[in-house]
């Protein structure tokens, strides 16, 4: 495939952990994405909490994460779940993005929003929440397949790899509806 047929996926993770299940997922999905998409892993917890005093003089790692996101052709999201909610520090990285106002980075970009958990339903309420937020900032988000991974301690070996075919199976589906999804968007 033509590099410049390929769609650049800035992957966004918000969990911090060293350990998390959530980078992990991420480092599957780089791992087993199609040849038409770049994904990049965009750091979120260097990010400043979002405070309005300092838009006229923002911090460089705002700037910086702006123009990441700003130069995407589309977003893919990654969620454990906190109290039925995403994790403070992906929607510190929305609260960042979507300002200052008339500047909002995720205005029309192309979204999908997978949520993982250790638990039975797979951080449902954080994938709502988040794509609560990411609807309210025009982002153009991916309505199906949802992805509410559960039991996700259970699928990676000691080194991070992907131990279920039927999950790697599901990730290639969501692939080929996230490819679809973004070539409505694209010219």
């Amino acid at each position: 495939m033509d590099i410049k047929e390929r769609k650049s996926i800035a992957v966004l993770v918000g969990s911090l952990r060293k350990a998390s299940l959530n980078r992990k997922l991420a480092v599957v999905m780089e791992e087993l994405a199609p040849d038409s998409m770049d994904l990049e892993l965009v750091e979120i917890g260097n990010l400043p909490l979002y405070n309005e005093d300092l838009d006229e003089d923002p911090p460089v790692e705002w700037t910086e994460f702006r123009d990441k996101i700003a130069k995407a052709d589309g977003l893919l999201l990654i969620t454990p779940e906190y109290n039925r909610s995403t994790s403070a520090v992906m929607k510190n990285a929305i609260d960042v993005g979507s300002r200052p106002y008339m500047k909002n980075v995720w205005s029309n970009k192309p979204a999908a929003v997978i949520s993982l958990s250790p638990g039975a339903i797979g951080g449902f309420g954080a994938n709502h929440h988040l794509r609560q937020s990411l609807v309210c900032v025009n982002s153009l988000v991916m309505a199906q397949p949802e992805m509410y991974i559960g039991s996700a301690g259970d699928l990676f070996d000691e080194n991070g790899k992907l131990t279920d075919k039927k999950m790697e199976d599901l990730i290639h589906k969501f692939f080929r509806s996230f490819n679809r999804w973004l070539s409505h968007f694209m010219e």
